[in-house]
């Protein structure tokens, strides 16, 4: 049988490959620029279809958060719209600390990652269907360090002034997920504890505030 591919030159990816026999591979996670941060990982493996895939990411004793790894399971999707849990197992003794995902493929090409990615395109479809909704105000307050604009979009007219960030960490990508359903609630007219928001404070929400870190695969740190 042939070898299974790895690739993660694209948003938000991070792996380096080691070693590839057949179906087995051996990796590890590419520490953050100017930083000995590390623990997001996000790739796809290709030539999987019908396969047992089993994939070692190794050295997961010096990422920023070992105590995350017992119990956690990998997010795997074939589609990039639905991610599932795959059978992952840790071992803390095996090659400085080795996570080993498991899974059978029903498609030709399979995505793996930390947590189901968020990714840049559907952040600008976010920011741009959330700004044209009935009494949102958008700013840019300002860019990145390799150009991209910090986005944040307000919404109420109560006194208080409530600022909601996320991805202050990067690689918390679960953390826009949070930011999508809050801004579709907070813009819901039919959704009366949203309302009650809008009347006492005014809401300022930045969905990514570290876009350069989000795109290169980065737990901590920005470019």
């Amino acid at each position: 049988m042939p070898h299974i591919h790895i690739d993660a030159a694209f948003d938000a990816g991070n792996i380096e490959v080691q070693s590839i026999s057949g179906a087995e591979a051996r990796l590890t996670i590419r520490r953050d620029s100017h930083s000995d941060f590390f623990q997001w990982f996000h790739f796809r493996v290709s030539g999987a279809k019908g396969r047992d895939l089993t994939l070692h990411l190794t050295g997961l004793a010096s990422a920023a958060y070992p105590q995350g790894w017992p119990g956690y399971r990998a997010c795997v999707s074939a589609d990039r719209q639905h991610w599932i849990r795959a059978t992952t197992s840790w071992d803390a003794e095996a090659a400085g600390g080795t996570l080993t995902i498991r899974h059978m493929a029903d498609s030709d090409i399979c995505w793996f990652a930390y947590f189901a990615p968020y990714s840049m395109e559907r952040h600008h479809d976010l920011v741009t269907r959330i700004a044209r909704q009935p009494g949102v105000a958008y700013a840019r307050l300002g860019h990145s360090l390799e150009g991209q604009p910090i986005d944040c979009l307000s919404v109420g007219d109560g006194p208080a002034q409530v600022w909601l960030i996320a991805r202050q960490h990067p690689g918390e990508a679960m953390a826009e997920w949070w930011m999508e359903g809050a801004l579709a609630a907070l813009t819901d007219p039919a959704n009366s504890h949203a309302r009650t928001l809008r009347q006492k404070a005014r809401l300022h929400i930045v969905p990514n505030a570290y876009p350069d870190g989000a795109c290169r695969g980065h737990l901590r740190t920005n470019v």
